[in-house]
């Protein structure tokens, strides 16, 4: 039996869980198995590893997409850009083997543990098909872990980005310091905070939303609910929207692929 699962803590609510069970069961995959494995600290990844000895795969959620970066042997470029691993794959290849080469430093275990984000490529997916010409500016709301691959995947596009946040940062500007020219500058607007998550569905960034029009593509990485406050408002005022569940589809398929194929991937 191949055993995969998801990192994090807390793991309260799961969309891989419940996604990689209902895809075995339609496909019919009877030799593999999806679990939680909350870890409370990071320190406790190499005992589940060790007492998981049939892992082959873990996707990496909250909050340790980035401290999991010390663990891995190899990571693809896309996680080395990002700064954030939320895909490893586990293979009994000991690492002394790619020392060699120079690609991985010494872990001091017999198994490779190799680190990608599919979250990138799953956010690239989903938000092509929607953008226009005139999507030229955008507003990232948030610059937490989730913002990273939002960011790495915008540059990657050529499409200029501010940043949002509640506190001030040399980097960011504060939502009471949006204007108006803000909101019709910048036509695709990202929600990258967990600000309308359910239970908390009526609440929701506080930019000027009287400002967004037409032209405006709003896109929250939440996706529960299906139609966050952030969503409502920006619909009410004539702008598409997108919620994230198609980018969590499209990366969970990106981390089944990784998992069973030996090839490299971005």
């Amino acid at each position: 039996m191949k055993k995969y699962g998801l990192i994090g803590y807390p793991l309260s609510h799961s969309f891989s869980q419940r996604y990689f069970e209902e895809k075995f069961a339609k496909e019919g995959i009877t030799d593999a198995e999806y679990k939680l494995y909350p870890l409370q600290s990071v320190q406790d990844f190499q005992d589940l590893l060790h007492q998981n000895p049939d892992l082959c795969g873990l996707n990496v959620t909250v909050p340790y997409k980035i401290d999991i970066l010390e663990e891995m042997d190899w990571m693809s470029e896309y996680a080395k850009g990002i700064g954030a691993v939320n895909c490893i794959r586990i293979s009994s290849e000991s690492p002394v083997l790619a020392a060699f080469s120079g690609e991985v430093g010494l872990a001091g275990h017999d198994f490779r543990l190799e680190g990608f984000n599919t979250d990138a490529y799953g956010f690239e997916m989903s938000l092509k098909p929607l953008l226009k010409s005139h999507h030229e500016q955008a507003l990232i709301l948030g610059d937490g872990g989730a913002a990273r691959a939002v960011k790495y995947v915008l540059s990657d596009m050529s499409i200029p980005y501010k940043i949002v946040t509640r506190k001030a940062f040399e980097t960011s500007t504060l939502f009471e310091q949006l204007t108006p020219q803000d909101i019709e500058e910048h036509t695709l607007i990202i929600n990258t905070t967990p600000v309308g998550m359910s239970p908390d569905i009526e609440a929701y960034p506080p930019i000027p939303y009287e400002y967004i029009n037409s032209d405006h593509l709003l896109y929250d990485l939440i996706y529960n609910p299906e139609e966050t406050a952030f969503l409502r408002k920006g619909r009410e005022m004539g702008a598409a929207t997108k919620n994230g569940h198609e980018m969590l589809i499209l990366q969970a398929e990106k981390s089944w692929e990784i998992w069973n194929s030996k090839a490299k991937h971005p």
